[in-house]
């Protein structure tokens, strides 16, 4: 049984006020080639189909095309809804399109999506976990909310000592404590352990199949892999190599991960020099002038219209930094970014025992978790 893994496809993303639709579609295109290509019996989209809750139309007939594309292709795809996306809009006309082949678990409804195909060594059982607000399932932490919804299939529903079983969910899962590497693209919350998932708790499956980090990694040394973003969507990834993943099966207990690579339509790259310098037909013959650009100038002097001026040059020129502001902001700069990295639940918990001069209780943190957990997907 061979399948492809990706996750974080944050269709109708936008960066720095440019739409990357363009971009994900030549992904997605790439991404079904491979699955052809490598006669992936199934595809697995991990979460994060969208970027927002309301996607817009363009990203709403992206994702059509492309599942339509998959369905001719006879490969059968399995989705789940991510942290991003709205639960409902992702399962919209799930029992027609399961008859076409597309399997999806949007909304929790009390029990997880099982989905069996064969192979020459019997059935392999894809169970479909969704991300799952601790509060919708009556837990107060991701690792008893995963819990409670596996329980079931520890308990007789499905057979993970003899049979071959894949698992798809979309959680923050860490290692004996130890978190996953993040990048800037993603703004995931994770204070004080309410919401890690620890590995642990998804011992005896086949492969875990992870969305919701953006860079690929195993967790620990178990067959639970995060494929991650088929896109870099924040300058941190500059330099990255993007991936979708090939599992095959064999007979039980046999598993190879094969990372394939996948090849942006514009690369992230990051560029350092007085802006004449930048602008010198070798400096921008180097590399492909279209990839998207993030200056760092180092001149002295006061530039008009920098961004302007080097996008006569690098027509997808980004972002623009002056080393000069940074130089002269000093600790200060480095300390607002710092915060800036915080999530809100991180600066409630500093703000809280400056004033009051003791940490606040799980109840408070859990209850700001939430609402900051709202507000990221409403924005």
């Amino acid at each position: 049984m061979k399948f492809l893994h990706t996750a974080d496809l944050h269709i109708g993303k936008v960066i720095n006020d440019v739409s990357m639709l363009e971009d994900q579609r030549h992904m997605l295109r790439q991404i079904l080639e491979t699955a052809c290509d490598r006669k992936a019996d199934a595809l697995i989209l991990a979460g994060d189909i969208y970027d927002r809750a309301i996607p817009p139309a363009e990203a709403v007939v992206m994702l059509g095309d492309f599942l339509q594309d998959a369905v001719d292709a006879g490969i059968q795809v399995l989705i789940i809804s991510g942290n991003h996306d709205s639960p409902e809009r992702i399962g919209f006309a799930g029992g027609i399109l399961e008859k076409q082949g597309v399997s999806i678990a949007g909304a929790y409804q009390g029990e997880l999506k099982q989905v069996r195909l064969k192979d020459e060594y019997g059935e392999v059982t894809f169970i479909l976990m969704p991300f799952v607000k601790p509060a919708q399932v009556g837990a107060k932490t991701s690792s008893e909310a995963v819990a409670k919804m596996l329980e079931p299939l520890r308990n007789g529903k499905a057979d993970t000592k003899n049979q071959r079983n894949v698992l798809i969910t979309h959680y923050f899962v860490t290692n004996q404590g130890q978190e996953p590497e993040l990048s800037d693209g993603e703004t995931t919350i994770h204070v004080g352990g309410l919401d890690n998932v620890e590995v642990s708790l998804l011992e005896g499956f086949d492969y875990v199949a992870l969305g919701h980090i953006h860079k690929p990694q195993q967790i620990g040394d178990r067959p639970v892999y995060y494929a991650g973003a088929s896109l870099g969507y924040s300058f941190s990834e500059a330099g990255q190599t993007k991936y979708v993943n090939l599992v095959e099966l064999g007979e039980k207990g046999q598993v190879s991960v094969e990372k394939i690579p996948l090849a942006p339509l514009h690369e992230l790259r990051k560029v350092r020099g007085k802006i004449a310098e930048l602008m010198k037909p070798e400096i921008v013959a180097a590399a492909d002038c279209m990839d998207y650009i993030q200056a760092e100038l180092t001149d002295e002097e006061e530039l008009i219209d920098p961004i302007g001026t080097l996008r006569t040059v690098y027509p997808n020129i980004m972002q623009i930094i002056l080393a000069k502001n940074e130089k002269k902001a000093g600790g200060e700069y480095a300390v607002r970014l710092e915060e800036r990295k915080k999530s809100i639940p991180e600066l409630f918990h500093g703000f809280y025992t400056m004033i009051r001069g003791e940490e606040p209780d799980e109840r408070r943190m859990a209850l700001i978790e939430e609402v900051a957990k709202e507000a990221e997907e409403k924005g």
